[in-house]
């Protein structure tokens, strides 16, 4: 049975970190209802009436800014509202998730990619060709399906029976050769070819990477962030930390402390979100 709102534990945090004057990352945690705006009735109480329809959605995103911190904030800026206004007016298949019909839904997540991507490569344009990209991750719930749309190194969790589970892929140079068996992932730890994007919202390709993962189980944890976590916390320092947590504001917040103690070398973002656990 599809979680009511109230059952939702969500919450997101950003943070510059200890070394950069400026935060280029962006989150947006948002629900996803049909509505109906009125615009004039006869009738006296209005409240009354039930005028936002059930939660067809809960979406979370993380856009980490790259380039100039100018504009590297545009980017992320810019890649958030549009999915966000993608989201809201142009997708027009949510009833098609986990239907036989679903190809058209998960194009339709492309598309959004690719719409947000347009915007970016438009204003570096506006601005004499200034380089101006981001990272893109965002899960969207339709319950009970998990779907997950990458671009960049941004990362997306699952955690679930005390395993996690990275359901996104770095689209680094580094994992380009890790998947081509030229590196291994002990030395790409080490190598400068680690945090080289070859995929960005606004750079000279954008690759948008679609997946989903059945989610319909209460307990699990879903988890984006900006690679600002991941510099300094293992998959394993993840895990422990969700394995314990009370609470997706508490976990966000031991995380964050974690990465700044760490170093906090890179802005820091985190998203959680979780269904509430039966009492």
């Amino acid at each position: 049975m599809r979680p009511r709102d109230d059952e939702l534990d969500l919450f997101g945090l950003t943070h510059p970190g200890r070394e950069r004057t400026v935060n280029q990352d962006q989150f947006l945690l948002c629900t996803v209802h049909p509505q109906i705006v009125v615009r004039g009735t006869s009738l006296e109480r209005i409240e009354a009436i039930t005028l936002r329809g059930e939660r067809m959605a809960t979406i979370m995103l993380v856009a980490d800014g790259v380039g100039g911190s100018a504009d590297g904030t545009e980017a992320s800026r810019l890649a958030t509202i549009a999915i966000t206004e993608y989201f809201a007016s142009a997708m027009r298949c949510w009833h098609a998730a986990g239907s036989a019909s679903e190809a058209e839904f998960m194009d339709e997540l492309r598309d959004a990619a690719h719409e947000a991507h347009r915007r970016v490569r438009e204003q570096s344009e506006a601005l004499d060709g200034r380089r101006m990209a981001t990272t893109l991750s965002v899960g969207i719930v339709v319950w009970p399906w998990l779907y997950v749309v990458q671009v960049g190194d941004s990362r997306c969790y699952h955690y679930q029976d005390g395993a996690l589970q990275q359901l996104t892929r770095d689209q680094t140079l580094a994992q380009d050769m890790i998947d081509r068996g030229a590196l291994t992932p002990e030395r790409a730890q080490h190598s400068p070819l680690q945090h080289v994007l070859s995929s960005a919202i606004g750079a000279e390709e954008a690759l948008p990477e679609v997946t989903r993962l059945d989610i319909g189980r209460r307990g699990s944890i879903t988890l984006v962030c900006s690679d600002g976590l991941t510099k300094h916390l293992s998959d394993d320092d993840i895990a422990r930390a969700c394995a314990t947590m009370t609470s997706s504001e508490q976990l966000c917040r031991d995380l964050l402390e974690t990465a700044l103690e760490r170093g906090g070398t890179d802005n820091i973002t985190v998203v959680v979100g979780r269904v509430r656990p039966l009492r």
